[in-house]
């Protein structure tokens, strides 16, 4: 029974971490992810490849970025006290932007174009590794408490 109270007694903890902090352990573990990619990928891919996983991690970034900083402008009320108005153009363009990169890098044969969407998917890998983490140190403090 008391190790049910000292998992709910953690489980509470990290439920009131800053959400910055999660945001810097993701972008943290995303690069961590695109990194691991491109230097495996440079000894054993061709350069395609790598060039692809480069092209897509970066764009995975950027594009957490833009829908970070989207949707913070759209649930942000103005200084009015208003609500805003929430910009479907902006949501739109950014897949715009992203797959015209992608098209360009293709078609002038400097990626991979599977490559380029496994890299794409870093983001997703880092939070698949956050989660292992989570579960690893949950695991690692149980007997502490």
């Amino acid at each position: 029974m008391s190790q049910i109270a000292n998992s709910m007694r953690h489980r509470a903890r990290t439920a009131d971490e800053d959400p910055a902090v999660l945001e810097q352990r993701l972008f943290r573990n995303t690069g961590i992810v695109i990194a691991v990619a491109v230097v495996l990928s440079a000894g054993v891919a061709p350069w395609r490849i790598t060039s692809g996983l480069l092209l897509g991690g970066v764009l995975s970034v950027l594009n957490n970025h833009w829908l970070r900083t989207a949707l913070a402008a759209a649930f942000a009320p103005d200084l009015a006290g208003t609500r805003p108005k929430i910009r479907v153009a902006r949501y739109v363009l950014r897949y715009f932007i992203v797959g015209a990169i992608v098209a360009a890098a293709y078609l002038l044969n400097l990626v991979s174009l599977p490559a380029t969407l496994l890299g794409m998917c870093s983001f997703a890998a880092a939070l698949v590794l956050e989660g292992l983490l989570q579960i690893y140190f949950v695991i690692v403090n149980r007997g502490d408490e």
